[in-house]
């Protein structure tokens, strides 16, 4: 069963922004968009680095690694350029009020 867990308040994260969380075993990247917030997982798939590190893509609606470039789907996770091949997990947001929460499971 997935838990709600508390990530910050909306204002804790600028737009056009990504931010890390760690919640137990899980390393999340809570991304803004304006208003929207999406969160993946924050390791890149291609190699140990934290994607919250990026640059939001606002337009493509991805986040883009530091390091080597590959570009995340907030949506879906999977990578949209190389040399990632394979996807990150994607969790729910849900906002309640001026919290931002993730589902865990």
């Amino acid at each position: 069963m997935a838990e709600l867990v508390r990530l910050c308040a909306r204002g804790d994260v600028e737009p056009s922004t990504a931010r890390r969380f760690d919640v137990g075993e899980h390393r999340i990247a809570l991304v803004r968009i304006e208003d929207d917030f999406y969160a993946i997982g924050d390791t890149c798939s291609h190699e140990d680095y934290s994607l919250s590190e990026g640059t939001v893509l606002d337009e493509e609606c991805e986040l883009e690694c530091w390091k080597h470039g590959s570009t995340f789907d907030l949506c879906t996770g999977e990578p949209r350029s190389l040399p990632a091949t394979k996807p990150v997990p994607v969790y729910t947001v849900k906002l309640e009020g001026d919290d931002v929460l993730v589902e865990i499971s």
